[in-house]
Order: C-alpha cells, then structure tokens, then sequence
C-alpha cells in the first residue's frame, strides 16, 4: 500500500514532467489537441484527490472555480455564430481550471525537501531534451536575427514567448540545484554548463518576459537562502555567487556576439536602427487597455469567455489574443472575475503567513504572478507552479543542513 505522502509525491513528479515537455510536443506537433498537457496535468490531480482526498480549507480555490462559471453562460448566449464556441471556452479556461484543481490539491499538502528537488529535476529532464532540439533545428543565426523582435526561428519555430518561459524554468531549476545541491564536482560543472546553455537559448528567443522573471525568480530564492543559512554556508554561496555571476556575464556577452548586438538593443528597448520604442511593452498595454473598458462597459459578468478576441476583432479589425490574465480575467467575468483573481492573489500570502517552511515559495509565486502579466496562461506552467508554493515542506535532519527554526523566518 503506497503512503499518502507518496502518492503526492508521484502525482506532482507526473504533472512536472507534463509541464516540462509541453512547448517542447507542441512545437514538434505530438500532442493529440493543443490543450491537451493541461488536461493531462487536470486528470493526475484528479487521480491523487480521489485516492488522497484534500485539506477543507482548499475549498475556497473549488469557489474560485465556481466564479469561472457564470462566464461560459455568459459566452455561450453572446457568441457569435462563426465562432467555435467550445474550443474558444475550452482553450480560455483550461489554464484558471489547471490552476484551481492544482492548488486545490497542493493546499497545505505535506512533502519532504529531498522529494521537491526530485519534482524540479522532473520539470528539469524534458527541457533537457527540448534544449537539444533548439540547437539541432536552429539554422545560422546571422542569418536569420536581423531585427530586435521576437525570433520564431530561435525559438525552434514556435512562440518565442512560451519556449522563453519554461527555458527559464530550466534556468531556475539548474541555479537552485547548483546552490542547494551536494554533488560531485563533474555533477557541478555539468550543472553550469547547462545553465549557461539554457540562459543562451532564453536569450536569444529575444523575448524578455522569460528572461527577466527567471532571474526575479533567481534572486528570489538567493536572498531568501542566503537569509536562511549558517555563516559556513554563506561563505560558500559566495564563492558560488562569483562563479554564476561570472557565467551569466558571459553568456550575455557570448550572446550579443553571436546576434550582432541586436540583443542589447532588444533590452534597450531599441529597434534594429538604435532608436528608442515608444511602448516597451510591445502592444500589450493597447490590449489591456482595450479589455478593462470592456469591463467598464460590462462590470458584473463581463462579456463572456473567450469573448475578447471576437470582439476586439469586431472593433479595431485585429484578432489578437489576450497577453494578460489579469485584464482577460476582468474584461471576461467581470466583478467575479476581481473576486476570482483576488481568491489566487491573496490566499497564497495569508497561507505563507502561517507556514514558511516553503523556501522557494515566492519564487514560484512571482513565476505565476509575472508569466500571466506577459503570457496570460497559454501553458500550464504558471498553474502548476503556482499550486506548488501552496505545498508544506518538511526537512530532514535539520541540525546537518538548513536550520529548521531558520526556514520558518
């Protein structure tokens, strides 16, 4: 008979892998629908409920879940004719719904340390392999960054803005097994040379969103750990810092080289001429813009999922989806969708409150946080990983590594 502990244990190992691997089938077409590693991520967290149950206090993520309803009713009676309701339904809510049945799950779920760091290196192991593929597929770069946007064919000719995303969360996962992690010095230096490789492939996607949050995310957990730990383990983490440090200067610099210095400018926020761009935000503050008066002229159940798109069609003649969770969730639901995105906002920090055993819980938090405000949640990354900083960690034989009483700060 497997433990419950277990059970959570090998859930969240199959939904990490899942996460992982899911840019890397879409941009070679090996999934059976587009959605389908959120579904998958859905019906493990499924199986672990029905045979591990959940915390009652979990319930206030089933509420947020009921707020998502009155929006499909919404959209259902609004839609237009040539619109494909179900998939638009469908390819709107499959991350909230993700992300709710996740954390419905993690909530105050108990799982060693030495457990975590087997479920990051299952995030870790797929982008391995998506890794290799950029290198292979990739042709001369000279050849084809010629300008300072968003490169497809850096990015193994699909969404730059995804494929950045969970590069980064290789990024992460590399640095944190690189500080934490006791392993060989071959082990080590296999580690810096992945980090370094993963960093050159963000990079070069020559989008920023990625980039930036994994090192937020980075410096999250540095400071934290730093915080946490004995003046011997500080020394070391020094000497460490030095070394990463060292590397990340030399990845940029490797990195604009091989881009003709468009990537500086990229980071400048300048065209390809050297001219400063007006909106650092490439468009995506038009469409908030566009979807929060949507919520002023719909305020109470909004316009309905998946309804943005058609209607921003409708009225400017552009068909450009949402980048920003926040504003889609309002423009869609309207005052429940305030309510609902308050529900996944707050809860987290007044769970931290009371248990900080969690030492990457804010960088899991601001990856959530920062990948919906440039990516909405077109993968299940954000989802998952926001359900995982709802998780209680336990430490073995804290007095031989990080103080117990010190994590609790």
């Amino acid at each position: 008979m497997v433990s419950k502990n277990k059970k959570t244990f090998y859930v969240l190992i199959a939904c990490a892998y899942v996460v992982g691997i899911e840019v890397f089938l879409r941009m070679n077409n090996g999934t059976f629908f587009y959605e389908a590693s959120k579904y998958l991520v859905i019906v493990f967290i499924i199986m672990g409920l029905v045979s591990n149950s959940f915390k009652n206090q979990a319930l206030i993520y089933v509420v947020y879940l009921l707020l998502l309803i009155p929006g499909i009713f919404v959209a259902v009676t609004d839609m237009g004719f040539e619109t494909n309701i179900k998939r638009a339904i469908a390819f709107n809510l499959s991350g909230p719904i993700c992300l709710g049945i996740s954390a419905v799950f993690c909530y105050k779920r108990s799982i060693r340390f030495k457990q975590l760091k087997i479920v990051l290196l299952a995030f870790l192991l797929p982008l391995v392999s998506m890794l290799v593929y950029l290198f292979l597929y990739t042709p001369d770069l000279a050849s084809v960054i010629t300008g300072t946007e968003s490169n497809f064919a850096t990015s193994g000719g699909f969404g730059p803005n995804q494929v950045a995303t969970v590069l980064g969360i290789g990024i992460f996962v590399l640095t944190v097994k690189f500080f934490m992690y006791k392993t060989s010095f071959s082990t080590r230096v296999l580690d810096l040379v992945l980090l370094g490789l993963f960093a050159f492939r963000a990079i070069i996607t020559f989008s920023r969103g990625g980039v930036i949050t994994a090192m937020i995310m980075i410096i999250c957990f540095l400071v934290l750990y730093y915080w946490k730990v004995n003046f011997r383990t500080k020394v070391r983490l020094k000497k460490y810092l030095l070394i990463f440090l060292g590397l990340m200067v030399f990845t940029w610099i490797f990195s604009s080289i091989q881009t003709g210095g468009f990537i500086d400018k990229r980071y400048a926020n300048e065209d390809a001429a050297g001219r400063e761009k007006e909106d650092v935000t490439t468009g995506r503050t038009d469409l908030i813009a566009f979807e929060l008066n949507e919520f002023i002229d719909h305020p109470f159940l909004g316009i309905g999922v998946g309804k943005v798109k058609e209607v921003r069609l409708d009225e400017t003649g552009v068909a450009a989806a949402s980048h920003n969770e926040m504003s889609r969730i309002v423009a869609e639901h309207g005052l429940l969708g305030i309510f609902a995105f308050l529900i996944l906002l707050i809860t987290p920090l007044v769970f931290r409150l009371h248990n900080k055993s969690n030492l990457l819980f804010y960088s899991f938090y601001l990856f959530w946080l920062l990948t919906i405000n440039h990516s909405a949640m077109r993968i299940a990354a954000p989802g998952f990983i926001y359900a995982l900083c709802l998780l209680n960690i336990t430490y073995e034989k804290p007095q031989n590594k990080v103080n117990k009483t010190a994590l609790s700060v």
